[in-house]
């Protein structure tokens, strides 16, 4: 749902990128789940405050009393439990569940796997990773999405081979 941008302050606070749809969704959340940059296990953290500012989230975490604490959060993936995310409408993905789904093309041609979505301020970008070994970028557009088969764990999309 989000990302450690960097330190803010000298008291320990961090900022956070958001990456969802509604960038201040993460403040109704009393817990974070925090993942280094490195990967590794998530590790809860409670949020003793947090507000927006300037586009990004300004949060004091438990345990993070200062500026080198904040600074080695630097890139950690910020997540909440499942379990405490909104239930969604039958035509609605969470991201998270995208990544790793196959993605064919309306002729059929397999383009390769979602690796992750890239935010771009427009619109959210399908990172592709090929088997063939090339990357795609494919807008999460109407124009480009044609359906997602959760169960299938397949999206197909209006899009070419070679582009």
């Amino acid at each position: 749902m989000g990302r450690i941008a960097s330190p803010h302050g000298v008291r320990g606070a961090v900022k956070v990128k958001p990456q969802s749809a509604d960038p201040a969704s993460l403040l109704d959340y009393d817990e974070w789940w925090l993942r280094s940059r490195s990967g590794g296990d998530w590790m809860p953290y409670r949020v003793l405050a947090r507000r927006e500012q300037s586009g990004m989230l300004v949060a004091e975490l438990a345990g993070i009393a200062s500026r080198d604490a904040a600074a080695a959060l630097h890139g950690a993936d910020v997540g909440v439990p499942r379990a405490s995310l909104p239930a969604l409408r039958d035509d609605e993905h969470y991201q998270a569940d995208l990544i790793g789904m196959a993605v064919v093309n309306r002729d059929g041609a397999a383009l390769g796997v979602v690796a992750e979505f890239v935010q771009s301020g427009a619109h959210p970008i399908l990172r592709i990773a090929g088997h063939d070994g090339q990357e795609r970028l494919i807008p999460w557009v109407k124009q480009t999405i044609d359906g997602v088969d959760a169960p299938g764990r397949r999206i197909d999309v209006d899009w070419p081979v070679n582009y």
